[in-house]
């Protein structure tokens, strides 16, 4: 992911502001530390990680359904002990695990929704030549941040929350899904109806670092180029071809017009493929951009560069066709709700004596969703992380405690007084 810090909001705005609201008196810079949850989420500590550890231990790629369905399980049966009533819902694509929802009626307002993904980006294999570790500073593995950090994080807050008795809540719906790391296809569905049901959503995508929650996402789509040319004999008969490869270098070249990297709209290579045998003019070529939006209104301005440069081919009688995939991820842009559900975080962190800060990033996330759905998010509430999708992945481990004790108060906070729909 790559970070685009924000600079933190000038002073803490009241805990339980609106929204729309601006604040009329004198600003409260903290919230008392809660000594029971505080020891709680210490002594949480060990046992997390061991669960931790087993779940990263187990690959689970996007589109590996029987790792996705064994460390579901695992989460599953943890939740019914803690008396969730936990539902396995069939995936809206083909080939991807079931996704777990676990719902929990309180005796309170606020109607909470959490979001965690255990899906990762690293293939078959890949745990058992770099499995779980640690040393005293991080702990590492395949999705050990992105995100299996912040789904261990969130069932050991409910499990405080359990063994506290807190039932100052309607409502606590935990989403475990198992295709955000392709744009969620197999819950878009689901969550836009548990987000009609929800007052407010907490994701537990990772923290960037140092100590950064996320108020602020790119959207992410998948822009697809096609070239159709003629196969020929490379050596008897080349000139009777139409070489897709060729024009697409030369689509590729022209496309080649938006940053790749930065805060606003980024354009970046992810697969290519052309050709099937060294002695034939290739006959089909393909390209697939990473593309990442800060509004929803940048992807048709991409798309009509692009839409414009595959009228123009340097091959003659090659076909170029582009087009996007669907569903993406939108934007999560900057907004009140998010910042209001910030002021919380930052004010609950100070009764820790520590300070945590606003960013966004180019990562996307459900809680874009959420809030086309109409309620405030708050994002990046999982352990402090980096190295994300690669070999270095990694958890900041003096993170975990202090994530899941600002998470279980959070969750305490806006049970007792959620903060208003968004439309």
């Amino acid at each position: 992911m790559k970070l685009g810090f924000i600079a933190a909001a000038g002073a803490v705005a009241l805990i339980g502001l609106s929204a729309q609201a601006a604040p009329k008196a004198a600003v409260p810079q903290t919230v008392a530390k809660d000594a029971k949850v505080w020891a709680a989420a210490e002594a949480a500590k060990p046992e997390q990680l061991k669960l931790l550890g087993q779940i990263v231990n187990i690959d689970s790629g996007t589109r590996d359904v029987e790792g996705g369905r064994k460390v579901a399980a695992i989460l599953a049966a943890r939740l019914k002990a803690l008396g969730y009533a936990v539902e396995s819902v069939k995936a809206e694509a083909d080939g991807l695990p079931d996704n777990t929802v676990a719902t929990l009626k309180g005796a309170g307002k606020g109607r909470i929704l959490l979001i965690g993904h255990i899906d990762t980006v690293f293939g078959p294999g890949t745990a058992a030549k770099r499995p779980f570790r640690m040393d005293a500073e991080k702990a590492y593995g395949p999705g050990v941040s992105d995100e299996k950090g912040g789904v261990v994080e969130g069932l050991y807050a409910l499990q405080i929350l359990h063994d506290l008795g807190f039932k100052d809540f309607k409502q606590i719906v935990f989403l475990i899904e198992t295709s955000e790391e392709g744009g969620s296809p197999g819950t878009h569905g689901l969550i836009a109806k548990l987000v009609a049901d929800a007052d407010v959503e907490l994701n537990l995508e990772p923290g960037d670092l140092p100590d950064v929650m996320t108020v602020w996402r790119k959207g992410a789509v998948g822009l697809h180029i096609e070239v159709k040319g003629r196969p020929a004999h490379a050596g008897i008969a080349p000139g009777e071809g139409r070489n897709a490869a060729t024009e697409l270098i030369h689509q590729m070249a022209a496309d080649d017009v938006f940053p790749k990297t930065g805060d606003g709209i980024t354009m970046n290579l992810t697969m290519l493929q052309a050709g099937t045998r060294d002695n034939i003019i290739p006959e089909d070529a393909s390209a697939t951009y990473s593309v990442r939006i800060r509004e929803k209104s940048d992807l048709p301005k991409v798309m009509a560069v692009v839409e414009k440069n595959a009228q123009t081919t340097a091959v003659p009688d090659t076909k170029v066709r582009v087009y996007h995939q669907e569903p993406f991820f939108p934007p999560l842009p900057e907004n009140p709700g998010t910042q209001a559900l910030a002021a919380r975080a930052e004010a609950i962190y100070a009764g820790l004596g520590k300070t945590i800060t606003r960013g966004g990033n180019g990562g996307a996330s459900e809680s874009a969703l959420a809030y086309e759905g109409g309620i405030p998010a708050l994002d990046g509430l999982g352990p402090a992380a980096g190295g994300f999708h690669a070999d270095t992945e990694y958890l900041v481990l003096g993170s975990v405690t202090p994530r899941l004790y600002l998470l279980t108060k959070l969750i305490q906070d806006l049970g007792h007084n959620p903060p208003p729909r968004l439309k």
